[in-house]
């Protein structure tokens, strides 16, 4: 069974719930069939999954380009597209299999302002850089920060969404986030008055003339 949608959706969704809707529906429906999500993720689909990746959409930069790593079934990159019509969103993804869904989706959803870019994220290092990178469930910080920052604008802001254990993710990583010219790291709540269990946000910015 699908988790029934949660008042907190409207909120984080605006007008544009129909459209995360449409995709929930797709992705509880078929989402376990292609491996997109776990034989237990269905009962919890939307606090889990879908909500915990539209906390992140305030954050967004307003007319942003946007890169999301690892987006796998579209978290949080293709939902963020959805509810943030006003950014542009690259999704870089490896698996060829869920690139397909992925494109599927948005021509389904009619969304414009995202494209699929199937391979890893040090693949696009001297293609193009953006103002933002998310990233949701891939790799220790110490990992994820030399695969994102080339991406990065110089200024351009990490935004990764982690568990618990982050603050000592920080700690591990403390010679990469020198070597990258990552500064004004911060950890922030998201989602303690719309969800049961709130989430947070890793923040920081590239400073390389610092």
């Amino acid at each position: 069974m699908i988790e029934t949608e949660p008042a907190a959706a409207a909120e984080l969704a605006g007008d544009r719930l129909e459209v995360l809707r449409a995709f929930a529906a797709d992705l509880g429906a078929r989402g376990e069939e292609l491996g997109l999500i776990g034989p237990l993720e269905a009962p919890r689909l939307w606090t889990r999954h879908i909500l915990n990746s539209a906390l992140l959409a305030p954050l967004v930069a307003e007319g942003g380009k946007v890169a999301d790593i690892g987006t796998g079934g579209g978290m949080p990159g293709l939902v963020l597209a959805i509810v943030r019509p006003d950014a542009h969103f690259r999704l870089i993804e490896p698996m060829e299999r869920r690139c397909n869904w992925l494109n599927e989706q948005i021509g389904l959803l009619g969304l414009e302002n995202v494209e699929v870019l199937r391979g890893r994220a040090e693949e696009y290092h001297d293609a193009f850089e953006v103002d933002q990178v998310t990233a949701r469930a891939v790799t220790a910080l110490r990992k994820l920060v030399p695969i994102t920052a080339p991406l990065l604008r110089d200024g351009g802001e990490m935004l990764f969404l982690k568990g618990a254990s982050v603050n000592e993710e920080i700690d591990a990583a403390a010679k990469v986030l020198r070597k990258h010219r990552v500064v004004e790291i911060a950890v922030e709540e998201l989602g303690a008055e719309q969800l049961s269990e709130s989430t947070r946000v890793f923040r920081a910015k590239i400073d390389r003339h610092g």
